[in-house]
């Protein structure tokens, strides 16, 4: 406790003795950025293929500040259309400005990670065995006054899946989201990796940066005791690799309708390599040392512990637990004669072959939504750390970019006020009154706006095409009364498929066009 009480003092003299301009600025790089992006880009759309707001470059002639708030880039298609005329939250962000700590990017960002929330959301954990014997869990939330503590497998409600931080911190943030989740219908299920937030490591293998395996079994499970929900992720901070990874590497056989990256983290190699601010870096260091000290002993046996809780950079922690010869999942032996440096350099090269988030990109097939800030002090600068010509040339990926807004923190100024209105999921959806009664991050409703929004275009869609089909007369006639009428013997019976995921697949031309 003392130790985390020192950081926390740390933090915030450096802080206070940083230069105010840093993070109070009011015109800035990051400004002038988004300012081009919704104005002079927009002008150039048919040259370049970026989609911006129309609410934004219209709210440019008279407000000025305002338009360059947040801008929406993607390229042009039919759901981006259908998201800038219908998501009415994006464009609906007033962040803080002045001297008050909620408009730093730094205060903020600490806030959200590290301040603790007193969440009306109780946790029902269930505990996955994988194939190879290892665990992993996920976390239900549900109101702290419901007696019932287990969901019925026939509920229709949609189920979201919620990656934390690759440190397996469970952060306001993420308490947040599922306060909110749940006072809108859904049913939050929080995934924990090996050894991550109380969950046993039972065998000598923890889970690399960018492998969906055992993300893979955990949705498997989630069809399993939810099969009439559709299912929706969203990722937070550095766990955007895992989810880009398991997108990447399933393409259409994900199970997930839509899915939203907060503050993600897209070029992680070289983010490991560049490190964070001191303190920032140190107090991260510190976390995972503190979470893998409980299993010194028995990692000893597979890696070099010494070197590992020597370490003062994520890399160091990373090379230790991945890039060792010996340790499951390295890089194979190198050649007699190699040096010590080009071992390491080498297999840490070979770690990110496969781990890298964006390694996979081409193959993702449902719409991927992420919310960043120009001013994120994790991931670093915008222009060098976020692929702007994936969502300028990819029509499944979609970036909403703030000025403002820290890394998940996205504080605005009626932060304290009571929530406003917002779309539900469904008209049998009705707010629970234990859950949800405090104001709502605007991120949060942001996200769960572009899931209605995209859900909501997906049914449109196959209304459509339904409608063709039986104007064509395929959808009726004398074919289907006689195959009505075959006997069963000769008719293999196919088992519903109630998360459509071949309507999903059949979705891809259609608002891609």
């Amino acid at each position: 406790m003392l130790e985390w009480l020192v950081a926390l003092f740390i933090v915030i003299l450096v802080v206070l003795i940083w230069p105010g301009s840093k993070y109070f600025g009011t015109e800035s790089q990051s400004d002038a950025l988004l300012r081009g992006l919704g104005i002079s880009q927009q002008a150039t759309k048919d040259n370049t293929g970026r989609c911006v707001s129309d609410r934004e470059e219209t709210a440019c002639v008279g407000t000025g500040e305002k338009a360059r708030t947040v801008a929406l880039i993607c390229k042009p298609s039919a759901l981006a259309n259908y998201l800038l005329k219908h998501c009415r939250t994006f464009s609906n962000y007033s962040p803080c400005v002045g001297w008050t700590w909620r408009a730093s990017a730094f205060l903020q960002s600490v806030y959200e990670a590290c301040w603790p929330y007193d969440s009306p959301v109780q946790f029902v954990r269930d505990n996955l065995q994988l194939s190879d014997d290892g665990l992993v869990a996920l976390d239900w939330a549900v109101p702290s006054y419901q007696k019932r503590r287990r969901t019925s497998s026939h509920s229709t409600s949609p189920v979201l899946l919620i990656i934390p931080n690759s440190f397996g911190k469970i952060t306001r943030n993420v308490l947040k989201l599922c306060e909110t989740a749940l006072s809108q219908g859904y049913l939050p299920a929080v995934f924990n990796r090996r050894s991550h937030n109380g969950t046993p490591l039972t065998t000598l293998k923890l889970q690399q940066f960018g492998d969906p395996a055992d993300l893979r079994e955990a949705v498997r499970y989630i069809r399993y005791r939810q099969p009439a929900g559709r299912l929706y992720a969203v990722s937070e901070s550095t766990g955007s690799g895992l989810l880009l990874s398991y997108l990447g590497e399933c393409g259409s056989s994900s199970y997930v309708t839509a899915a939203v990256c907060l503050s993600p983290v897209f070029r992680c190699q070289s983010w490991f390599e560049n490190g964070l601010c001191w303190p920032l870096q140190w107090a991260l260091v510190l976390y995972q040392k503190i979470c893998l000290s409980r299993y010194k002993t028995v990692l000893g046996e597979t890696i070099q512990t010494d070197t590992l809780f020597s370490s003062c950079s994520l890399r160091g922690l990373e090379e230790s637990l991945f890039c060792q010869t010996g340790h499951v999942g390295s890089a194979p032996a190198a050649p007699a004669g190699t040096s010590s440096s080009s071992i390491t350099s080498g297999a840490w090269d070979s770690y990110w072959e496969r781990n890298e988030p964006l390694r996979d990109v081409d193959e993702v097939a449902i719409p991927v939504l992420s919310m960043c800030a120009q001013d994120d002090p994790v991931r670093g600068d915008t222009q060098s750390t976020v692929p702007l010509e994936l969502f300028e040339t990819n029509p499944h990926f979609f970036l909403l970019l703030t000025d403002r807004g820290g890394h998940c923190g996205f504080s605005t100024q009626s932060d304290g006020s009571a929530p406003g209105a917002f779309g539900a999921v469904s008209p049998a959806v009705v707010p629970t009154s234990g859950v949800g009664s405090r104001g709502t991050n605007w991120s949060h409703k942001a996200l769960l706006e572009f899931f209605r929004a995209t859900t909501d275009f997906f049914a449109a869609e196959e209304r459509a095409k339904q409608l063709a089909a039986r104007r064509r007369g395929l959808g009726g006639g004398a074919g289907g009364r006689v195959f009505r009428h075959r006997s069963v013997s000769t008719c293999k019976r196919m088992p519903a498929c109630s998360h459509n995921i071949h309507a999903i697949y059949n979705w891809q031309r259609s608002y891609t066009r």
